[in-house]
């Protein structure tokens, strides 16, 4: 059977049987079981608060590329996301880039708190190559440039619930109280 659109009909061929225009057909891709579609809105690199947060690490942290920041941003902040728990931890997320406070909230809570040093060692079993000196400027780049994305106010409350340690990885001075 041959349908005919109004905007064009068929055009005979020959023989006086006419043949249906072409029209090109989206392509179909086949997806993995399971897999489901992508969400709406910008991806994570297309979102501008996501690129400055990057890009705010790449310069923190002198990275060459602007994934090579993207991923050591991405590995950081899911590492955080085990540890900030309860208020601070929604905070964290409310305060943070969409995509940021998806990794930070996508987390499972850790069972035991990492020292600073267990959590940049850590860090470092997570990314190729890296040993705990490389690991150690990873994370203070991603967490130094936070106290200004999230406020004081925040990273002081995160670092009230971390062991000691840690506020140096997001640039500040570990004060400890006088005997």
């Amino acid at each position: 059977m041959t349908t005919l659109t109004p905007q064009k009909p068929a055009i005979p061929q020959t023989g006086g049987i006419p043949q249906p225009e072409a029209v090109p057909q989206p392509e179909v891709v086949p997806q993995s079981v399971g897999a489901t579609a992508p969400a709406a809105g910008p991806r994570p690199a297309q979102d501008p608060a996501w690129r400055e947060l990057v890009d705010a690490v790449r310069e923190a942290g002198q990275y060459r590329t602007w994934s090579e920041a993207e991923s050591v941003t991405r590995i950081v902040l899911s590492a955080l996301g085990g540890h900030v728990v309860g208020d601070e931890r929604v905070d964290l997320a409310r305060a943070l880039p969409e995509e940021a406070a998806r990794v930070v909230a996508s987390q499972i809570p850790a069972t035991r708190q990492l020292t600073a040093s267990e959590f940049v060692d850590s860090v470092a079993a997570r990314i190729e190559g890296a040993t705990p000196a490389t690991a150690r400027w990873d994370v203070s780049s991603v967490l130094s440039v936070l106290p200004p994305l999230v406020g004081d106010e925040l990273v002081t409350r995160i670092l009230d619930q971390l062991p000691p340690g840690y506020a140096l990885l997001f640039g500040r001075a570990e004060l400890s109280p006088a005997a």
